[in-house]
């Protein structure tokens, strides 16, 4: 059986580290709730390369969304090193081993961005940047994910934010695409509040533009994005747990990731809870390629 097939169809193996500025990885399992199945997360990282093949050819080629070719006319600068072997159920491993891949891609002066599983797994992800501060975080989501414990579990997909609002290296959380309802209750939007946490609602982005969010980030800062695919609006992003109308377009999500790099400079990135069994003739797993593709752009041309 051959190998799937990496995103772009970039190298799988690390280049030396003056060329090196972004290295992807993929992650089936995060920490579960008990009697959940993350399987079907399990299947997004694959998704999202399978869906990057079209564009694979085309690397040579002008992107308009980007004003140029991928890597700005220099040579390949990201590779794709396969997924961190994670099993379902093993919370405590699966977190153990979600961060020391994040460490260890830091420990080669590059972006590591992550696909896939549930969205328990920003928790280990940002919590290997924990000698990087100060950090900021870009959540794009549709919920605040507050939540300080389900069913007795702390680091499942309701609580990312709590968890990463207790690291000592976040200076702050801008949460972006916020609608409806979801897990949160008064409790977990005073808390978040009292943190300082600066919710952007889906309709002020709609209203006002992405300057709305990130005019809320500081000059210079160093940010993760963190992406929840549910932020998206469901009629281009269908494949989630959590269908939620109202959601961000495209262009203000790759509008947002390019805001970010030009204000600052993003130096993690993880793509969340895409959901593959629940797609629609693959326009989930296009929608979040390009993303990623926008996202690999913007971090070759940040300052």
């Amino acid at each position: 059986m051959s190998l799937p097939a990496t995103f772009l169809n970039l190298p799988n193996s690390l280049l030396q580290k003056d060329q090196l500025r972004a290295v992807i990885f993929g992650v089936g399992h995060g920490t579960n709730y008990p009697g959940q199945d993350s399987g079907g997360h399990a299947l997004a990282a694959d998704a999202v390369r399978a869906a990057s093949q079209e564009d694979a050819p085309l690397l040579e080629h002008w992107d308009f969304e980007l004003g140029g070719l991928l890597f700005d006319g220099g040579p390949i600068a990201c590779v794709d090193i396969g997924d961190v072997e994670t099993v379902m159920g093993d919370g405590v491993g699966n977190r153990a081993r979600i961060e020391q891949k994040t460490r260890e891609v830091l420990a080669q002066d590059a972006v590591p961005i992550l696909i896939g599983s549930d969205d328990s797994v920003p928790i280990p992800f940002i919590g290997a940047f924990s000698e990087q501060g100060p950090i900021w975080v870009l959540q794009i989501d549709a919920h605040i994910d507050w939540r300080d414990e389900v069913q007795g579990e702390r680091y499942g997909y309701s609580s990312p934010m709590r968890r990463v609002s207790e690291m000592a290296h976040v200076a702050g959380i801008v949460q972006v695409g916020i609608r409806s309802v979801g897990s949160a209750g008064l409790a977990e939007i005073e808390a978040a509040k009292a943190y300082g946490s600066r919710i952007v609602t889906a309709r002020e982005v709609h209203k006002h533009g992405v300057e709305a969010a990130l005019c809320r980030l500081p000059e210079g800062a160093r940010i993760i994005v963190t992406l929840d695919c549910d932020g998206l609006d469901p009629s281009i992003m269908p494949a989630v747990a959590a269908r939620t109308p109202g959601g961000l377009s495209y262009t203000q999500t790759i509008d947002l990731i390019a805001g970010a790099a030009k204000r600052g400079s993003i130096v993690g990135m993880d793509m969340v809870e895409l959901l593959p069994p629940s797609d629609v003739d693959g326009l989930s797993a296009l929608t979040a390629s390009r993303i990623l593709v926008n996202t690999i752009g913007a971090i070759v041309r940040q300052r």
